[in-house]
C-alpha cells in the first residue's frame, strides 16, 4: 500500500511531551495507526494513507531556556558530545542534591519497564500484539483547530507544505520595548457561527479558540448540529487543556484591582481565568455530560489531554471525547515572562527566521498561539455511528525525569524510556518507525537534548525523517501538541511530510534528516497490517 514513498503498509504517528515543572520533567507519549486506502470499511470511511508519525512534543518553556546563564557550560558540552556516556545507575544520584529535599537523592528508583522481546538493535522485528477489543480501540474521527494560518484544517497544512512562515512582528499592544517583539500571533480571527456576540466579547481568547476549534472539530467527525443527537451526551466529555489559562482576563483584573479597586474586577475574573473552564464552557454549550477537566503541563498539555481521553474510553467511562489544548499567551504579560525567562529569539531583524530547529544560529523560540481538538471515540462506537474514521489510537505513556528545573538530561534517559514504554503500550517497535515530528522548539539545549534521546531508541539513523512545525508557526505552548497532532493526520492523508523551514547551518550531531526546507513525499513502513479495522493479529 503507497502512502507516501516506497515502503508498506500499516503505518502509525505518536506524539511525546516534555514538561518541566517544579523541578521535575513530565513525559507523555501516544501513537496512533491511520486507515489505509485500500481498506474494506464502509464507503462513508474517509480514504486515507497509512502513515507512522513520531511527534517528540519536547522541552518546556523551562527546559527550552537558551541563555547561558542557566545553561553551564558542562551541560552544553554533555549535548553536544558526540558519543555520550551512560547515566549513573541511579538516575536520581546527582552531585548536588536538591537542598529542599535532602533524601531525594537517596531514594531507589523505580524498575524501568522494557520489552520483552524487542530491542532497538534486534536485526528482526516482533512487534508486541495490539488491543483487538473494539470497545478499546480509539479511533479519530474528526479534527479542528484555530491558528496563525486560520481555522480550516486543509489551508493551515497546505501553507505548511509551502513552508511558509506565519511570524511576523507583534502588533496586538505596543511590543516595542520588548527585546523579541514578534511571533505567532493570530490575526483576523472570528468565532461568528460559533459563539453568540454576548458571550464572545467577554470571553478570553484562549477560550474562545478552544470553542471554535472544538465545534470545528464535531463538524469534522459528521457531529454538526442537530447531528449531536447520535451520541450519549451522558458518555460524551471534553478534555482541553491549556498551559497558561485565561491569561488576558488574569493580567487584566490585577490592573484593575492596582490601579481603581477591587470593586472594578469583573465577576468573569476567575471563571474565565482557570485552566479548566475552556473543557466546562465547551461541554457546557454541547450539553455533554461525560468526564470534564483540563490538564496543564505546558508545552505537554495536549498529549496529556489526548492520552487521558483515550484511557477514558479505553475504561468504559466514555464512548467519545473531545481532546486537545488552546492557548492565547501573546499578550504583555505573557511576552514579558518568557522574556525573563531569557527563552526568546531575538531575531527581530528577520522574525520568519527566527525559529530554527536544529540549526547551529538558533538563539530561542518563538511564541506562537491557537487551538487543536480531536475528536476521539471507540472503534466500536464510531462504527456504529457510521463515523469518518481519520486514525487510531494504539498507546501511550507518562514519566518524569525527576532531575533538574533548568537543566535537560544529555542522556536523554527520561524521554528515551518514555517512548520504550509507548512503543510497548501500543505494540510497535522501534524498527517499525521512520519518521518524526519532534517537539524541537529551537533552543539551544532542548533541540540536541531530544536528538540525544532519539538517538538512544532509534539506532538507525539514516531510516528515519523528521520535522519540525514549529519552525512555522512558532511554539504554541499548551496548543502545540493539539495543532501538531493535526498536522500529523494531513500527513497521513496526503502522503507528504511538511519541512523545517530555516535549516541553513545544522548541527552536525542531529544525523537525521531533517525534511530541510522544502517538503517531501514520504511512506513509512511501521507494521504489516493491510487492513487496521480488522482483528489486530
Amino acid at each position: 500500500m503507497r502512502a507516501s514513498i516506497n515502503k508498506s503498509s500499516g503505518q502509525y504517528f505518536s506524539f511525546n511531551s516534555i514538561h518541566k515543572q517544579s523541578s521535575l520533567v513530565l513525559f507523555c507519549l501516544l501513537l496512533f495507526s491511520a486507515v489505509p486506502a485500500n481498506s474494506n470499511f464502509p464507503q462513508h470511511t474517509k480514504s486515507t494513507h497509512a502513515f507512522f508519525f513520531l511527534s517528540f512534543s519536547f522541552v518546556s518553556l523551562f527546559t527550552s531556556l537558551s541563555s547561558p546563564p542557566l545553561l553551564p557550560p558542562s551541560t552544553m558540552q554533555a549535548l553536544q558530545a558526540p558519543s555520550l556516556r551512560g547515566s549513573p545507575l541511579n538516575p536520581l544520584q546527582k552531585p548536588n542534591p536538591n537542598p529542599h529535599f535532602s533524601n531525594v537523592s537517596r531514594l531507589r528508583p523505580r524498575p524501568t519497564k522494557r520489552f520483552s522481546s524487542i530491542t532497538a538493535s534486534s536485526p528482526t522485528v516482533s512487534a508486541p500484539k495490539r488491543e483487538k477489543d473494539p470497545k478499546k480501540r480509539v479511533v479519530i474521527t474528526g479534527m479542528g483547530l484555530v491558528s496563525v494560518f486560520g481555522n480550516d484544517v486543509d489551508a493551515y497544512y497546505d501553507k505548511l507544505l509551502a513552508g511558509e512562515s506565519g511570524i511576523g512582528p507583534i502588533d496586538r499592544f505596543d511590543a516595542s520595548k520588548f527585546p523579541t517583539r514578534f511571533g505567532g500571533q493570530i490575526r483576523g480571527f472570528t468565532s461568528q457561527g460559533y459563539i453568540d456576540g454576548k458571550n464572545d466579547r467577554r470571553l478570553d481568547d484562549c477560550l474562545r479558540y478552544c470553542i471554535v476549534a472544538g465545534k470545528k472539530a464535531l463538524e469534522d467527525a459528521d457531529l454538526g448540529g442537530d447531528k449531536l443527537s447520535k451520541i450519549d451526551k451522558e458518555r460524551t466529555g471534553v478534555l482541553v487543556g491549556t498551559g497558561m489559562g485565561g491569561l488576558t482576563v488574569f493580567s487584566d483584573g490585577v490592573q484593575n484591582l492596582i490601579e481603581k479597586g477591587y470593586r472594578k474586577i469583573t465577576p468573569f475574573f476567575i471563571p474565565y481565568a482557570i485552566t479548566n473552564m475552556a473543557s466546562a464552557l465547551l461541554g457546557i454549550e454541547l450539553g455533554f455530560m461525560g468526564p470534564n477537566y483540563s490538564i496543564s503541563t505546558a508545552c505537554a498539555t495536549s498529549n496529556y489531554c489526548f492520552y487521558a481521553a483515550a484511557n477514558h474510553i479505553r475504561r468504559g467511562e466514555a464512548e467519545l471525547m473531545l481532546a486537545g489544548g488552546t492557548e492565547a499567551a501573546i499578550i504583555p504579560i505573557g511576552l514579558g515572562g518568557f522574556v525573563a525567562c531569557r527563552a526568546l529569539s531575538q531575531r527581530n531583524d528577520d522574525p520568519q527566521t527566527a525559529s530554527r530547529p536544529w540549526d547551529k544560529d538558533r538563539d530561542g523560540f518563538v511564541m506562537g498561539e491557537g487551538s487543536g481538538v480531536l475528536v476521539m471515540e471507540s472503534l466500536e462506537h464510531a462504527m456504529k455511528r457510521g463515523a469518518p474514521i481519520i486514525a487510531e489510537y494504539l498507546g501511550g505513556a507518562v514519566n518524569c525525569d525527576a532531575y533538574h528545573m533548568t537543566d535537560p538530561r544529555a542522556d536523554g534517559l527520561g524521554v528515551s524510556s518514555c517512548i520504550e514504554r509507548s512503543l510497548e503500550d501500543a505494540g510497535v517497535s522501534p524498527e517499525e518507525v521512520n519518521h518524526i515530528n519532534a517537539h524541537a522548539t529551537s533552543t539551544l539545549a532542548g533541540d540536541l537534548a531530544e536528538i540525544n534521546a532519539i538517538k538512544k531508541v532509534f539506532k538507525n539513523t539514516s531510516d528515519i525523517k523528521i520535522n519540525a512545525t514549529k519552525s512555522m508557526i512558532g511554539h504554541c505552548l499548551g496548543a502545540a501538541g493539539g495543532l501538531e497532532a493535526i498536522a500529523t493526520v494531513k500527513a497521513i492523508t496526503t502522503g507528504w511530510l511538511h519541512p523545517s523551514i530555516n535549516q541553513f547551518n545544522p548541527e552536525p550531531s542531529v544525523e537525521f534528516d531533517t525534511v530541510a526546507n522544502v517538503k517531501q513525499q514520504h511512506e513509512v513502513n511501521v507494521g504489516k497490517t493491510p487492513n487496521p479495522w480488522k482483528p489486530h493479529n
